[in-house]
């Protein structure tokens, strides 16, 4: 595959796309001046220009799997891995990164979102503000994703329901 107008990010992005090819979960579309890279698993996309590319690392995680760690301006970064692509929670004044993972990945913002679910049924005030403390992680780890480029609009306007429903749960 040859990439006109693009040869200091020709191997890079070559690096990349051998990868995505190579994996179980991920798709791949390319054009002139970027690619598409999705994961099967929610359909969840994310554009990357070849001009952003700053540096690709092979690495291999704790189960001695291989995944690639792309770097971008900015310290902004990705992981990807077989299925999915990790990025980094935003850091928020409100809570406590340390307790966040370093990595998230798309389907752990439907698990926080299903866990403030949960609590909204709970009738005690722990659940309330066990209700506020995942609205933050529901927040650092949707801010996270769009900042690497994932459109997250859908589950935004989930947390814009939340309000509603967590009065019909005190009625």
């Amino acid at each position: 595959m040859s990439f006109s107008g693009q040869t200091q990010h020709n191997n890079k992005a070559e690096q990349i796309i051998s990868y995505i090819k190579k994996s179980s979960g991920l798709a791949l579309v390319c054009f002139e001046d970027h690619f598409e890279v999705s994961q099967i698993l929610d359909g969840k996309c994310l554009g990357i220009a070849y001009v952003d590319i700053k540096n690709v690392i092979q690495r291999v995680d704790s189960k001695g799997e291989p995944f690639l760690q792309i770097n971008f301006g900015h310290e902004k970064k990705i992981l990807l891995t077989d299925t999915l692509i990790g990025f980094r929670p935003s850091e928020l004044s409100t809570i406590n990164m340390d307790k966040l993972p370093k990595v998230v990945t798309t389907p752990d913002i439907v698990s926080v979102f299903e866990a403030i679910q949960e609590a909204l049924h709970a009738d005690s005030l722990e659940g309330f503000e066990e209700i506020e403390v995942l609205r933050r992680v529901f927040e650092s780890v949707l801010a996270g994703g769009e900042e690497v480029g994932f459109d997250l609009t859908r589950e935004r306007e989930w947390m814009s329901r939340i309000p509603a429903m967590s009065i019909k749960a005190s009625a």
